[in-house]
């Protein structure tokens, strides 16, 4: 059982409070809100980048260069990523949509499990795993319509390589993701930040951008971030699928009035 005690509770609902009454709402998610979807980090204990070196596998040039080697560690990505499920957080975010309290997840994962949860507007700034790219005729594929038994695999309209729609170290935000997630930063009241730790550039930037054109920003984290000490107006301490569903919940009690 999951207990909050009276001050995280008071904060909770304040934070819903905030949720309800603005005029728009946002949601910025990292890492975090997938562990419990059985997909690990990439950094920190536990982490990917523990076990492999991203600037090998997962770096574009070396990907052009050795496409066969970042590709037996995208394949085991996308294995991961094919047997996750949506876990209570991204249920509770679809279900605050739904109510009409959330606009739109801009999202660091590349899982695509906000959509299957049922979230409608999700801006994916590092793509996803679940489509492949050709790099030469640029036509998108399902990533269970091309089989990985021999790796790397090529596109079978032109021949050209394929690569997971993700952007690798090296490789810009797709300009029309970055465009539409800081127009939305320009626009909400609230943000809430959901497992992410704002290290990562130019998601890192969006939390600062928000709070100063004026919105409140809520954080959701089991450890305390640097955005906690610098932007954060609420901090939410715990596991993003314990917190969330709460949340969730106060604002259906609100919906109902």
């Amino acid at each position: 059982m999951f207990w909050l005690n009276k001050e995280e509770e008071q904060n909770r609902k304040d934070a819903a409070k905030r949720i309800a009454s603005a005029k728009k709402t946002i949601a910025l998610t990292g890492a975090g809100i997938s562990v419990a979807s059985n997909i690990m980090p990439f950094r920190g204990k536990g982490g990917l980048w523990e076990k492999y070196d991203p600037e090998e596998v997962a770096e574009i040039n070396s990907f052009l260069k050795n496409p066969a080697k970042s590709w037996a560690f995208l394949k085991e990505m996308q294995k991961v990523v094919e047997k996750a499920r949506p876990n209570p957080a991204h249920i509770s975010l679809a279900k605050m949509e739904e109510l009409g309290y959330l606009a739109s997840i801009i999202t660091q994962n590349v899982d695509g499990l906000h959509q299957e949860a049922g979230n409608k507007v999700v801006i994916e700034f590092h793509g996803n795993t679940r489509r492949l790219v050709c790099l030469e005729c640029r036509k998108l594929y399902p990533s269970e319509d091309i089989s990985l038994d021999a790796l790397p695999p090529y596109c079978p309209s032109c021949g050209g390589l394929l690569k997971p729609d993700v952007v690798l170290f090296g490789e810009p935000i797709p300009g029309a993701a970055l465009m539409q997630a800081r127009l939305e930063v320009q626009q909400c009241e609230v943000m809430l930040i959901v497992g992410t730790s704002g290290l990562v550039e130019p998601a890192a930037s969006l939390p600062s951008a928000a709070k100063r054109n004026g919105a409140f920003i809520v954080e959701i984290n089991p450890e305390r971030t640097v955005l906690t000490a610098t932007v954060a107006n609420i901090f939410l301490q715990g596991r993003a699928e314990e917190i969330l569903p709460l949340l969730a919940d106060e604002l259906s009690a609100i919906k109902e009035g």
